[in-house]
């Protein structure tokens, strides 16, 4: 626990200065608090003793400053969270990129969604209710050491319940862990059970299934309620635990000032009465952080082992240049997507030179699409090798060969955003120029110019503001604002009715002239033209008719 949770610390290392800062300004919030009270019964003793109160002139600015502190610590202390809460999300998604690039595949993504929000959130927990209460503790408990150093044996009775209260949170958290770590997997499995139907709503409405599938969320959700029943239980013994032993500082300063608080030393009783008074507002609910801990520690867990999985393809230590030509060339690669799975791809050979058409053909399940995702660098070769201009693309970068291969597959997503920011995903500095020229080339440019927002319409998740063929020739739209001279066509027309098909192909032909264009499909319509014709089966290429 302590491991993942130090490693979270590392993840926020360069705002390091920024949660100091707050968590000491969360401690001056503290002590103002404790000065207040220990003013105040300075100021009382001094009235019942029959001298002049001078603290309370003191109290009127302290009154002040410490609303103030607070106020700064919460502001300052969101702030940095919030920032280091955004940059940990990014640098999750970018681990993710990394690990899967051809999808979710066998990830749940119930599971990863959590992640990428309710666990990175848990770890705010780490910071706003562990590290900072713990500054402000370390403060308060100091206080009575200082103030009260003239009594000792008033000092240990006061001081001693509140140290002990700060060792609370440790004692919990491995207990409060593992039910933190059963409510973590509860969660994700809550998550996937709601999230999965969403995603095949219209199948399981077709075939009758909301019931069982209601069911199934209502099981996950008493799941969850279980687990978290475990953690509530750890959160409540762990405040009752926290006011007890604020109770017993308070306990103690009274029974010392029953025994020896009599005549010039009833000040100092009152003042350490006044001590543990402050002390309840820091440490009264400390021990709860342990279940903070525990929480978050659960959360850095999931990260961590979703973040530390290995990337299906490795990048070299050290690329190589990018080559000058983009021909192609595929030598004895054989590839299966599992160690025990027949081989998809059993020495396939295959040239594609620059500026040409190859047209490859095959059934389902014959390989085109994993041809595809070895040339991306979404899957790497495990015999033979894949070269790019005459090099290896395994000695290059990855995002170095996906600015020379660029593919529009079958599902080319439109995400929901607006048209502009869709297509500029393929060149980020576009201006509004080089993207309307694009949409004309893809033949859907006069579409846009009559809706209403033009470029910035949104498309809807999915696309779903659009038809199947005005959604692809966006995404072909994007695909032709990339510079890329080799162009992956992966099914682009699977889903489309005939006419819409031959159109789109139609459109193909023309904006492809000058690049090398791999053409996957299940058979050609006639309008295509490429200039070799190949089929795939048995893991092999064979010269095909069509």
């Amino acid at each position: 626990m302590l491991g993942d949770l130090a490693r979270a610390l590392r993840l926020w290392r360069h705002r390091r200065w920024m949660l100091l800062g707050a968590a000491l300004v969360g401690a001056v919030s503290a002590l103002l608090g404790v000065a207040l009270l220990a003013l105040a019964g300075g100021a009382v003793a001094a009235t019942l003793a029959g001298g002049a109160a001078a603290a309370f002139l003191l109290l009127r600015p302290l009154i002040l400053l410490r609303p103030l502190a607070r106020w700064v610590e919460r502001m300052a202390s969101h702030d940095a969270l919030f920032r280091v809460q955004a940059e940990t999300r990014i640098w999750f998604f970018r681990r993710l990129a990394d690990r899967l690039p051809a999808g979710i595949g066998l990830r749940r993504m119930g599971e990863l969604l959590g992640t990428l929000v309710s666990d990175i959130e848990a770890l705010d927990g780490l910071y706003l209710r562990a590290l900072v209460p713990a500054f402000a503790a370390l403060a308060v408990v100091a206080a009575p050491l200082l103030l009260l150093r003239e009594q000792p044996l008033l000092a240990a009775a006061v001081t001693l319940p509140l140290a002990l209260a700060l060792l609370v949170p440790m004692l919990i958290a491995p207990a409060a862990g593992r039910a933190a770590a059963r409510a973590a997997a509860a969660q994700g499995a809550l998550r996937h059970a709601a999230v999965e139907p969403l995603t095949g709503l219209e199948d399981i409405l077709a075939a009758n299934a909301e019931r069982r599938v209601g069911a199934q969320l209502a099981a996950a959700g008493a799941g969850l309620a279980h687990a978290q029943r475990g953690i509530a239980w750890w959160t409540a013994g762990a405040g009752a635990l926290g006011g007890l032993l604020v109770q017993a500082a308070l306990l103690g300063a009274l029974a010392w000032g029953l025994a020896f608080g009599a005549g010039p030393t009833a000040g100092l009783a009152l003042l350490g009465l006044f001590l543990a008074i402050a002390a309840a507002d820091s440490l009264g609910l400390l021990p709860r952080a342990g279940v903070a801990l525990a929480a978050a520690a659960a959360g850095a867990r999931r990260l961590f082992e979703a973040a530390d999985a290995p990337p299906p393809v490795a990048e070299p230590a050290n690329p190589a240049p990018l080559p000058v030509g983009s021909a192609i060339r595929f030598e004895r690669v054989g590839y299966a997507w599992t160690p025990d799975g027949p081989a998809v791809l059993d020495g396939l050979d295959l040239q594609v030179p620059e500026g040409a058409r190859i047209a490859l053909l095959g059934a389902s399940g014959a390989g085109k699409s994993t041809l595809a995702a070895l040339l991306l660098k979404l899957a790497a070769p495990q015999a033979g090798r894949i070269t790019l201009g005459g090099v290896d693309i395994a000695t290059l970068a990855a995002a170095e060969v996906r600015e020379r291969v660029v593919c529009l597959t079958q599902d080319a997503r439109l995400f929901d955003d607006s048209i502009a920011a869709n297509l500029r995903l393929a060149a980020p500095g576009a201006p509004d120029a080089a993207l309307w020229r694009a949409l004309d080339r893809a033949g859907i440019g006069e579409l846009v110019r009559a809706l209403p927002d033009q470029l910035e319409t949104r498309c809807g998740e999915g696309g779903a503001r659009f038809s199947g063929g005005q959604a692809r020739r966006i995404a072909l739209a994007r695909v032709l604002l990339s510079p890329a001279p080799v162009v992956i066509l992966d099914e682009p027309t699977a889903g489309l009715d005939a006419e819409t098909e031959w159109a789109f192909l139609e459109t193909l032909e023309e904006v492809m002239a000058g690049r090398s264009v791999l053409l996957i499909a299940h058979r050609l319509v006639g309008v295509e033209r490429p200039h070799r014709v190949l089929r795939l089966a048995g893991g092999r290429l064979l010269p095909a008719a069509g």
